[in-house]
């Protein structure tokens, strides 16, 4: 089991999660962070650090959101590597309250 990150970071991308992963297994893309789950050690340090809420434990996806499963694969594949906290985007804040946002990720 790995965990994924979904729909709630979209657009948010805050990075305080990959400070508290000790393995770095997340990727950074244009508008947000996925995990890459042959990376994560399932330790759950990422969860709680989280302020809008995106990562689950794989099983406890929401289910409209489980194809964000497949999706952090996918991308993870894609994605290079984030190793470090960077500044949110400046208005990461007012898309932190927006909850249909799948739609404006960008690959």
């Amino acid at each position: 089991m790995a965990y994924v990150v979904t729909e709630s970071c979209i657009r948010c991308k805050y990075t305080d999660c990959v400070d508290a992963c000790p393995v770095d297994c997340f990727r950074e893309g244009p508008n947000m962070l996925v995990i890459d789950p042959d990376e994560c050690i399932d330790c759950t340090l990422c969860v709680p650090e989280c302020p809008v809420e995106a990562i689950y434990a794989e099983e406890d996806v929401p289910p409209a959101s489980r194809d964000f499963v497949a999706l952090n694969r996918e991308l993870a594949g894609l994605w290079k590597p984030i190793f470090e906290r960077k500044d949110p985007p400046p208005d990461a804040d007012e898309w932190a309250k927006v909850r249909e946002k799948r739609v404006l990720l960008e690959r």
